[in-house]
């Protein structure tokens, strides 16, 4: 299956449809079924204890997914989670970018399920892994 949106379009997308968050997220690449996102680290993202929010690496696991889905389908601002299971596995860096490795296992016509793995950026082990379903609007 053809990827049929770029890093560009997809960052024009996110920057029409989803400007309050659109700066906080990096396309490093898009590929066919996989797509690696960057999340620059700043001072809103960190919790007590000098390390990076839960609700933080949710959010660049969510937009992986969510990214990665519309890369493949075209934009469709209305695809929304149905399914989210989040470990936590290890301290990640405060003072460095997290990386999202996300990998779509099934893409079909209603659901979409991916895993994403998030890295420290230059860390060798991932802080955390997701599993997520996406529903798909129908096309109409």
């Amino acid at each position: 299956m053809p990827v049929k949106m770029s890093a560009e379009d997809l960052t024009e997308f996110m920057a029409r449809a989803f400007p309050q968050v659109n700066e906080d997220f990096i396309i490093d690449a898009v590929g066919e079924m996989t797509l690696r996102l960057r999340m620059p680290i700043a001072h809103k993202h960190l919790r007590p204890g000098g390390t990076v929010s839960g609700p933080s690496m949710f959010a660049l696991a969510d937009c992986a997914i969510y990214l990665a889905v519309l890369a493949m389908i075209g934009p469709q601002a209305l695809a929304v989670t149905t399914n989210c299971s989040l470990d936590f596995m290890r301290k990640p860096a405060a003072d460095r970018d997290l990386v999202a490795e996300c990998k779509l296992l099934k893409l079909g016509r209603v659901l979409a399920v991916g895993d994403v793995l998030i890295y420290s950026d230059g860390v060798a082990g991932p802080v955390a892994r997701a599993s997520m379903t996406y529903s798909i609007p129908p096309q109409r």
